[in-house]
């Protein structure tokens, strides 16, 4: 990607913060991979800057996608940059530029010269809201002396669940290192933008249909969600489809699947009306996701019916949506079980299960919304992880 290519001599540690950037006064690093780790991490930062407000924030990111996620979440509010490559050469060169008191890792983004790099230094390190699926663990396992190491060299661990600290505590992380402190997606933050002042989303409202979501896809899972798609459609053909592919470069690629299969399609980008015939809408934005599900009455969440771990299910359970799910959920599995157990979740096997389950939804209203209000409620009941979080940075800042 082209803003990612312009800033290739961040990945090697040269970067140059703005003026006003002062390596001399107390600064934190954020480092967050991606997307999803960045809004885990968007109510711990705003945290962080209404405790400390005098405090420099820097935030790090290995993709393009992340660099746009904080900045639609921070603006300019937060310094960011990509993360060096894990050379120690490279490593130096950046905390030389920016000297950080404290480096906060969110979930388990471990690198071994990094984290060596910021111990050497005295730089503070924190593993916060760290989860480790049993393949990671397996992955760790396969060079142990390094693992251990690693695990030892950092200050603090807030793990999501018992099972994740144990499983660290197995790779070599001592026990008074870890401490249990939930989830930090459950403190999901709903957008404050309105989707009734869009043209787009006002447009649909209007057209009173039933929505199903289908969010967070991935490659191969379009095409098996083509045959629930027509199969819900032949019998109820008020209901409107919106899917949207994790990643938005493939669109044109969603919509060619949708569009020879004889459906009326459209990609949110490129509506000129919204017509009564439209039968599936293509998202292929960036930062309306809470617009999305803010229409839907259903929602799938995608990356589980492919063997890819599943995406964010916090984030329409938080719009008390009732949750449907395949059966690939590594790197939701906690937060999965727990949805379901409470009853705002279903898992799906296949593509039929997935039918079924959408129509009995889609006709039994009363499911539907005790589904949509169980997973609401495990959002509400599950809002301690920050606070658990945010005791372990200030007892670091000390």
């Amino acid at each position: 990607m082209p803003g990612y290519r312009q800033r290739i001599g961040e990945r090697f540690g040269r970067f140059n913060p703005p003026a006003e950037f002062n390596k001399h006064e107390k600064s934190i690093w954020i480092h967050a991979v991606s997307v999803g780790e960045t809004v885990a991490a968007e109510p711990l930062v705003r945290l962080i800057s209404e405790t400390y407000p005098k405090t420099q924030l820097l935030i790090t990111s290995t993709t393009p996608a992340g660099s746009d996620r904080v900045k639609d979440l921070f603006g300019n509010s937060v310094l960011h940059s990509y993360l060096p490559y894990d050379l120690s050469v490279l490593v130096n060169c950046f905390l030389n530029r920016v000297n950080p008191c404290l480096l906060i890792v969110m979930e388990t983004e471990l690198w071994p010269n990094l984290i060596y790099q910021c111990r050497k230094r005295g730089v503070k390190i924190l593993l916060a809201n760290a989860r480790l699926s049993e393949r990671s663990a397996v992955r760790y396992s396969r060079i142990p002396a390094t693992t251990k190491t690693m695990l030892q060299s950092i200050n603090a661990i807030a793990a999501q669940s018992e099972a994740d600290g144990k499983r660290l505590e197995t790779l070599g992380a001592n026990a008074q290192q870890v401490t249990i402190t939930g989830n930090l997606k459950f403190n999901v933050r709903q957008s404050l933008i309105s989707s009734i002042e869009d043209p787009f989303f006002n447009a649909i409202k209007k057209l009173g249909r039933t929505i199903i979501i289908a969010a967070s896809t991935r490659e191969g899972e379009e095409k098996i969600l083509l045959n629930t798609i027509i199969e819900i459609l032949s019998d109820n053909p008020n209901v409107l489809f919106l899917v949207v592919p994790r990643h938005p470069e493939r669109s044109n690629q969603v919509c060619e699947i949708f569009g020879k299969a004889g459906l009326v399609t459209l990609r949110r980008t490129q509506w000129p009306s919204i017509t009564e015939e439209l039968q599936v809408i293509v998202g292929d934005s960036m930062g309306e996701m809470d617009a999305y599900y803010s229409m839907a009455s259903i929602a799938f969440v995608g990356g589980s019916l492919v063997d890819t771990g599943c995406q964010n299910v916090l984030e329409p359970a938080a719009h008390s949506l009732p949750v449907l799910v395949g059966p690939s959920q590594f790197n939701f599995e906690q937060i999965c079980n727990q949805l379901e157990k409470e009853g705002g979740l279903q898992t799906v096997a296949t593509q039929k299960e997935l039918s079924r389950a959408l129509v009995e939804l889609l006709t039994n209203t009363g499911k539907r919304q005790r589904m949509g209000a169980a997973a609401r409620s495990v959002i509400d009941s599950n809002q301690q992880a920050l606070r658990g979080v945010m005791e372990l940075v200030n007892r670091l800042l000390k």
